[in-house]
């Protein structure tokens, strides 16, 4: 059988490079070139994505084996009914291995067809790192690696105005579009570029913010076969996501202009202020996501789907967000629990298995973002610790002691979170601390969690205890009695 590519798949069609994308992962792949396929279908964009890889190359030399070519399942409800339908999307031109042809990437910067920058490097992604330079070749850094390709823009084409771009960050931090811009300045002077750079960094170029919000889970494994047999050639970049969708973009109307939209069926709009859409997806979906994945997880079971309707996870689940979250949300309490029990359905549809390890990644700086806000916003409203999501960091910290009974955990972090914890509950392990002293060292760690956890009042003992009940009788069994006590 033929792999998928642009020989055995001649129906595929070649658009001019308009687009960088920062990320090659299956969320940008099943959200953003999904998009860009449906503009060249019904709105005349006329433009292909070229591809960087953030970290490493191995799977921009598995997109470069296919041609860009990758086939996206789209499954759930649309329209008010259950579909499931097929795409081969070919909106990627190619990626760039940063580490072999950094040259393409400096020829890139040069293209007049350029237009567009999107992102997707995960919250973690997105920070400053001193020891990146200029003439790295590539820098460590996405906001590194960004500043660069701009400051090689801005050379190629003599600083003209005219040829800045539109930089849309997807990473799900608050600002996106402003904190990338800060970073770029900040690599700017740290590097120290010229004036007249970072006056063309500021009149050229428009750093949107933006949220984003469709489930991808991505491979298929568990249905490989099936879906390999139906389509007739083999694809390793196959993504499977749901069918709903939605991007808001903080902007001026104007830029329904250049990313032409409206009527193509797109559930892509521009506001005034994404705060709103932002709060409530983040806080709910997000939030309840990171909140839920340990404590699934080490509950035994696998997938999103599984832990909706397992009868304790899902009991979980459900009060956390109406109990904890919402009460913390501006807005009708009726819409959020209408958006809430939506969230719920999406979790929950059975069309394909989101898989808890693919969403655990970076769970550290994803509970710091998502949730740490909704923790400090309900100690405010309720002036007492919300219990669920106490058992939920307490579950998170055990998650990353590395093992779910006899079985390892992958742990995909930062290296230097990795380490940390690792060193902490080896010492809990060779005895050389308690578990209360371990809980404290974590939680005072302000790198983690943007705070100092453990200043906040009973928080240390309560996850303490959560965390002695989970050694001594498993997470099944301390949610179990968490239930029960909560719900009384």
């Amino acid at each position: 059988m033929q792999r998928l590519n642009r020989s055995s798949y001649p129906e595929s069609k070649s658009y001019p490079e308009r687009v960088l994308q920062f990320g090659e992962g299956n969320f940008l792949r099943g959200f953003v070139d999904w998009q860009l396929q449906v503009l060249n279908e019904k709105a005349d964009f006329n433009g292909s994505a070229v591809v960087i890889q953030p970290r490493g190359f191995e799977k921009i030399e598995r997109l470069n084996r296919q041609d860009g070519l990758f086939t996206l399942y789209l499954q759930g409800m649309k329209e008010g009914r259950p579909v499931n339908e097929f795409q081969v999307i070919d909106s990627i031109s190619r990626g760039i291995n940063l580490f072999t042809d950094y040259d393409e990437y400096v020829k890139l910067a040069a293209s007049e067809e350029l237009r567009f920058i999107v992102s997707n490097t995960t919250e973690a992604g997105v920070a400053f790192q001193p020891e990146d330079r200029l003439d790295d070749r590539p820098q460590k850094s996405f906001p590194a690696k960004l500043t660069a390709f701009l400051y090689y823009r801005f050379k190629a084409f003599s600083g003209d105005v005219g040829r800045g771009c539109i930089i849309i960050p997807c990473e799900l931090i608050e600002n996106n579009g402003e904190v990338l811009k800060e970073l770029v300045l900040k690599y700017a002077k740290l590097w120290n570029l010229n004036d007249e750079f970072i006056q063309w960094i500021h009149q050229a170029n428009t750093f949107y913010s933006s949220l984003v919000d469709r489930i991808v889970p991505g491979y298929p494994s568990d249905t490989i076969e099936e879906k390999t047999k139906e389509l007739g050639f083999i694809d390793e970049l196959m993504v499977v996501g749901e069918q709903y969708h939605l991007w808001v973009i903080e902007g001026p109307q104007s830029l329904y202009d250049e990313l032409p939209v409206k009527n193509t069926g797109l559930n892509t709009i521009v506001v005034d202020d994404l705060t709103p859409y932002r709060t409530r997806k983040v806080r709910i979906l997000n939030g309840a996501h990171t909140a839920m994945t340990p404590v699934a997880y080490l509950s035994h079971l696998e997938t999103v789907e599984d832990a909706v309707n397992d009868p304790d996870v899902g009991v979980f689940l459900k009060e956390m967000i109406t109990e904890e979250i919402i009460p913390t949300l501006e807005g009708e309490e009726k819409d959020l629990s209408l958006y809430a029990e939506e969230v719920l359905s999406r979790f929950a549809n059975p069309y394909f298995k989101h898989y808890l390890m693919s969403i655990s990644l970076n769970s550290i700086s994803k509970f710091q973002t998502r949730n740490i806000p909704t923790f400090l916003e309900y100690m405010n409203h309720k002036c007492k610790l919300p219990k669920r999501m106490v058992f939920s960091l307490s579950s998170l910290i055990y998650f990353y002691r590395g093992k779910r009974g006899e079985e390892n955990i992958d742990l995909q972090d930062q290296l230097e979170t990795l380490k940390f914890l690792r060193e902490k509950w080896k010492r809990y392990e060779d005895k050389m601390v308690t578990l209360h002293q371990l809980t404290e060292e974590v939680l005072s760690n302000d790198q983690l969690w943007g705070r100092n956890l453990a200043n906040i009042p009973n928080l240390v003992e309560m996850v303490a205890n959560h965390l002695l009940q989970i050694e001594e009788n498993g997470v099944p069994n301390a949610l179990k009695e968490l239930n029960e006590k909560v719900c009384k």
